[in-house]
């Protein structure tokens, strides 16, 4: 995925989310005025408390707005992995929000169902008010819902619940008004209180959920191995070790060390690691970034090759084993570190030599001059 396509999909990613919150806004203040006006006009309490329920709602609708807004920006020099953290922190905060929603139900029902002889009875508008809002609030829960799963967004699907609980509340408050009605008060207090833990419920997962994904706890096993099937799928990948993985905003972001052949060219090496970080980007839609270190052998419990010295060392050491080297032949030297040990291969002009014989002494000889202890084998090819 080039820079210009992650873009483009991070701005309609954006443009959706606010799409779908600026919908349920609207219905959210249509349906707090209604229900306050004629909770009021039609003596329900319940009625009135849940408008300002709907009220409440406004402002997680904004929230998400804002830390939508700001999420999708593209990554910066602060923040290279872009702004995605600020929806998991949004998260966490609508998360809080259900809980404090939660428990303020379900003190205000405990109080309700401790005086519930003192409660007016209401009329039948405002049973019908309750009604629609339950539809109106589903339809946006149920909305909500499917965008979130679309866009991969924890922090939409938060926003969906808590308009489940405004949903879930104006049943409460029907059934205060239904049990008030027909002699039976005491059934909204009863069905709040269950409501509530319900309610309650639902912020603490998504708290925890949220919480898991900003201390970079990794995928799920399954998804996991997934990823690891598509890897070893990439041909020249010999095996994979140190893959790691972590969430951010529904997105998940990858790293992986791979072995390939340890004589292929630096290039070589790096296409296939390229293919790699191009399969699982094409592959597995949840996966948004990808970083591929390439390994020439297993050095997951720690590098045999630490101690061993640099090129330029080298470089200076061979000269003096060879002295009657041409120097540039010395310098374009090709040196492969591996378990432990360092093997040379060396590239001189067929020209220098009058027959085969004359070759493998010449080899012989380079081999016997090298007295370098970290060297454990010497190639030699001659080229036109």
């Amino acid at each position: 995925m080039n820079s210009d396509t992650d873009i483009t999909a991070r701005q309609q990613r954006y443009r959706d989310i606010r799409k779908v919150t600026l919908v349920g806004s609207v219905i959210d203040f249509l349906l707090g005025v209604v229900k306050v006006i004629i909770g009021w006009l039609a003596n329900s309490q319940a009625l009135i408390a849940d408008g300002i329920h709907s009220f409440s709602d406004l402002f997680t609708d904004f929230f998400v707005l804002y830390a939508a807004k700001h999420a999708h920006k593209a990554a910066d020099e602060t923040h290279p992995y872009g702004h995605g953290r600020i929806e998991t922190l949004a998260t966490v905060a609508l998360g809080i929000v259900l809980m404090v929603v939660a428990c303020g139900v379900a003190y205000s029902s405990i109080l309700r169902l401790n005086e519930s002889e003192n409660l007016s009875v209401p009329g039948g508008l405002a049973l019908a008010v309750a009604i629609a809002s339950i539809i109106s609030k589903e339809w946006i829960y149920r909305y909500t819902v499917a965008a979130a799963r679309r866009l991969r967004s924890d922090m939409l699907m938060a926003n969906a619940w808590h308009s489940r609980s405004d949903a879930i509340s104006s049943v409460v408050v029907m059934l205060g008004i239904a049990g008030a009605m027909y002699g039976h008060p005491y059934l909204d207090s009863v069905a709040a209180v269950a409501v509530a833990v319900m309610i309650a419920k639902i912020g603490f997962d998504l708290v925890r959920s949220s919480s898991l994904e900003l201390i970079d706890t990794a995928l799920d096993r399954e998804e996991v191995n997934a990823i690891s099937k598509h890897i070893f799928d990439v041909k020249g990948v010999r095996s994979m070790h140190m893959l790691r993985s972590r969430k951010s905003a529904g997105n998940a972001i990858i790293d992986v060390h791979i072995q390939v052949d340890p004589l292929l060219s630096v290039s070589e090496g790096h296409q296939i690691g390229e293919a790699v970080r191009r399969r699982l980007l094409d592959v597995i839609d949840v996966v948004s970034d990808v970083t591929v270190h390439i390994d020439p052998e297993d050095d997951e419990s720690g590098s045999p090759c630490n101690d061993l010295p640099n090129r330029e060392h080298i470089i200076k050491a061979l000269k003096q084993c060879w002295p009657h080297l041409p120097m540039p032949a010395i310098e374009k030297v090709t040196l492969h570190y591996l378990s432990g040990e360092i093997q040379i291969e060396l590239d001189l002009p067929l020209s220098i030599l009058r027959d085969t014989q004359e070759a493998r002494e010449l080899v012989n000889q380079l081999r016997q001059a090298c007295v370098l202890p970290y060297v454990s084998d010497i190639q030699v090819r001659f080229k036109v």
